[in-house]
């Protein structure tokens, strides 16, 4: 009788969330995985699909084809610490105290306070892991295991941080270049030939170990920022010289990563976006990317410091091969990836706005009335205001008329005083060649009063203004290392 009553009784569970099915009830989604790859230095037409006359990206390509393009993406910074900042915390760099490029020498970071994307996802349940160039702190209470990354392995500061450079001889009073396994220097890098490779290999193993995991995959690629490094397989093989081969070399990581997710049945359900942390190092010349048709490139506010390529592929949810040309900056990711993961988005402030809306199609405008661009030490160079680009009075520098570098050696900057205002019609002129301030009176006075509004909040170098919402970095206290 128990038996044959079990029987009945287990029957009637079935029928019931049959019929449960059946009237609707909402089967929950499986969180999207979320792969985010960061290249350093890269240049906006550096990929095929950007119009790159010269180096072959077939993996970059088919993503872009299979996903989408936005053309009018900007990193939070134009150089490397304050980049990677800004897209981690959803946060104006310098609301958070990261400025600059941090070095062996420095002895602040990231804000144990500060919650990153990592930090985010891991609340809500996923594994996650950093493969390659973190740059928010080398010292302990810095390190990406101590900021939401369960695992990483890679390099804590740029690549070119080390005593001895390959064509320039003793150039840096540094340590040698330490490689990390987690928390633990497990090697000294003078050739990096392998790296990217091994940055790839991790996290392909890392895709197979957590495939029945939700998980985040964050791939910071230390390439091709100088010195530039490629392994034989790719060595010679662009008709760029070494910049283009180190670039297929990328293109091939994505290419691994993706096949990864294809074999472990993950690719409808994971978010995989590309894009690099600031524009090409021009002084390097041969060894640096390309920007054009933007004006500048690293170090600058112009489009080509901080407009970058950026492709992102969602088959569940994104249709494929959309171009979008509507203003998205980095700050705007975290916020994004919070509302596609249904995560808690940070305690404190931060800047960024979802861009899910404009992604998916239920939306044509951009997350943000208007994207405001610092460099340095808390310095407003310009703001991007729907089509418009203005630019305050700054000093800016150029490789325009000078020597360039090559193999390895950097060419000399010139630096030059940008004495007035200046306005770009983004629309109609890309490469930021004709000044349409005095045409555009009205158009001034908006910027200058969104800009006014920002300067009280995160403050102003070049007006001697201190921001009222800024936020300190994390610091050594004298007894930690």
């Amino acid at each position: 009788m128990k038996k044959a009553f079990y029987i009945i009784a287990l029957f009637t569970i079935i029928l019931s969330c049959g019929d449960r099915s059946k009237k609707g009830d909402p089967v929950p989604e499986a969180p999207p995985n979320i792969v985010l790859i960061f290249t350093d230095d890269q240049g906006y037409q550096d990929v095929g699909i950007f119009g790159s006359p010269d180096i072959k990206t077939p993996h970059l390509d088919k993503m872009a084809a299979e996903g989408i393009r936005l053309t009018s993406y900007y990193s939070a910074q134009a150089v490397c610490s304050a980049s990677r900042a800004g897209i981690l915390t959803g946060c104006y760099p310098n609301r958070i105290g990261i400025h600059n490029a941090l070095g062996p020498g420095n002895t602040h970071g990231i804000n144990a306070t500060e919650t990153t994307m990592a930090e985010m996802l891991k609340a809500s349940g996923y594994k996650t892991a950093i493969y390659g160039k973190w740059h928010l702190g080398h010292h302990l209470k810095f390190l990406p295991t101590r900021h939401g990354f369960d695992e990483w392995f890679g390099i804590p500061y740029s690549n070119d941080m080390w005593p001895f450079h390959p064509q320039q001889g003793p150039i840096f009073n540094f340590p040698d270049l330490p490689l990390y396994e987690n928390e633990t220097v497990i090697d000294t890098l003078l050739e990096q030939s392998q790296l990217t490779t091994q940055i790839t290999e991790r996290s392909v193993d890392f895709i197979n170990r957590n495939k029945d995991n939700p998980f985040f995959l964050y791939v910071p690629h230390p390439q091709p920022h100088v010195p530039l490094f490629v392994s034989d397989k790719f060595k010679g093989k662009s008709k760029r010289g070494l910049y283009g081969d180190v670039i297929m070399e990328i293109d091939w990581s994505v290419g691994q990563i993706m096949e990864a997710l294809k074999k472990n049945g993950l690719e409808e359900n994971t978010v995989v976006i590309f894009t690099s942390d600031n524009g090409p190092w021009l002084s390097y010349g041969n060894h640096a990317g390309s920007a054009l048709p933007l004006r500048e490139g690293k170090g600058t506010a112009w489009e080509g410091g901080q407009r970058e390529p950026f492709i992102i592929k969602y088959p569940k949810k994104l249709k494929a091969g959309g171009v979008i040309d509507v203003p998205v900056m980095a700050i705007d990711i975290l916020p994004t990836i919070a509302a596609l993961t249904d995560s808690e988005l940070p305690e404190l402030q931060i800047d960024g706005k979802s861009a899910w809306s404009l992604l998916s199609g239920e939306s044509d405008k951009s997350p943000q009335k208007a994207y405001f661009f610092y460099y340095r030490v808390n310095e407003l160079f310009g703001v991007r205001y729907g089509k418009w680009k203005m630019y305050f009075p700054h000093r800016y520098r150029t490789m325009d008329g000078q020597e360039p570098g090559k193999d390895g050696l950097p060419g000399e900057y010139r630096m030059i005083d940008l004495e007035e205002i200046e306005l770009y019609d983004m629309q109609n002129d890309i490469s930021e060649t004709n000044n349409v301030a005095q045409d555009n009176p009205k158009v001034v006075e908006e910027i200058k009063l969104l800009a006014n509004d920002m300067r009280f909040r995160l403050g102003d170098a070049l007006l001697e203004l201190e921001g009222s919402e800024t936020r300190e970095p994390g610091r050594l206290v004298s007894s930690e290392q």
